[in-house]
């Protein structure tokens, strides 16, 4: 029994681990830790049900160590604050008063993409639709919104990540000599532009990489 305690223990804490390295897209609305439980909750409910050649009392015990490991962490939560950030980690702030910060959703195994995802859930369809944005500790999305924003069409991605997206580019009427005209105006490069984004109106929201965003205006002929 006491083997049987100490792996789900050390099988607790290698998932744990993981789903904490695994960055916040992978844990959802719930903590990393609730996750892991879950999961060996589920996990170790059924094996013991699905194999009769295993004793029932293995899985209540595997069980009751679960449960025991859940409220030691509680109380080293409740008890110690930093313990939370080292168990739960803590807030994200990827949009700043000077646009994305791609360190951030680095940090966070999250990219320009996904963020923009999160902001549509959130019902912001514009990157300079929110001073602030960031990623909970158990990974949802939250904004202190831009008072002055002015969100007219859906905003679509040119370039992510120094790469030009050829159907959103078609889709807008804008040619690749277009492009290359408007980011040499800007002095950039494609690979050093982190994200450009245009709404119907020809709004553009254009982030060179370590730089300030802009909000610019392109002609566009799309219809979306």
């Amino acid at each position: 029994m006491a083997l049987i305690f100490l792996r789900t223990a050390i099988i607790f804490l290698i998932l744990l681990t993981v789903m904490r390295l695994m960055g916040k897209s992978q844990v959802g609305e719930m903590q990393p830790f609730e996750f892991v439980i879950s999961l060996l909750i589920a996990e170790l409910a059924c094996i013991p049900m699905a194999d009769t050649s295993i004793p029932l009392l293995y899985g209540i015990i595997a069980i009751v160590t679960i449960f025991i490991l859940h409220q030691i962490v509680w109380l080293l939560d409740l008890w110690f604050k930093p313990m939370k950030t080292v168990i739960c980690g803590k807030p994200s702030i990827v949009i700043n008063k000077d646009g994305i910060d791609e360190c951030q959703l680095k940090k966070n195994n999250l990219d320009v993409s996904d963020l923009i995802e999160s902001m549509r859930v959130a019902g912001y369809f514009s990157l300079d639709d929110v001073y602030y944005g960031l990623y909970e500790a158990n990974g949802s999305f939250s904004a202190l919104e831009n008072p002055d924003r002015s969100t007219s069409s859906l905003s679509v991605m040119l370039i992510d990540g120094g790469k030009a997206d050829e159907k959103n580019l078609e889709l807008c009427g804008i040619e690749k000599d277009k492009l290359d005209a408007f980011l040499k105006k800007q002095n950039a490069k494609l690979k050093q532009v982190l994200v450009m984004t245009v709404n119907g109106d020809g709004r553009v929201y254009f982030q060179k990489r370590g730089e300030k965003y802009k909000i610019l205006q392109l002609e566009v002929n799309g219809k979306w």
